[in-house]
């Protein structure tokens, strides 16, 4: 997550590990997070919500590979415009 490696797909799995703890080990004790002492928990889950919608962000891996492959089709475009002129 830190390097930006993934994001999406790993925030997801994130998302759903932070539910389940809250579920299992919070809630039992109350459905008040305040209460049962879940708040971190749900803070997570809507923090890794937010990456699995947003991505990573600009100066993440993801965006340079997306950048370098965005890059090598555009060159393969031209060169093929080149030789077929």
């Amino acid at each position: 997550m830190i390097a930006g490696l993934f994001t999406r797909p790993v925030a997801a799995v994130l998302t759903v590990e932070m539910l389940v703890a809250y579920f299992k080990a919070h809630a039992p004790r109350g459905w008040v997070p305040i209460q049962n002492g879940g708040e971190l928990a749900l803070f997570y889950a809507a923090a890794f919500v937010f990456f699995a919608a947003h991505g990573a962000g600009a100066f993440s891996i993801d965006a340079w590979r997306r950048r370098r492959r965005s890059f090598s089709n555009r060159v393969d475009a031209t060169l093929r415009r080149v030789r077929a002129a």
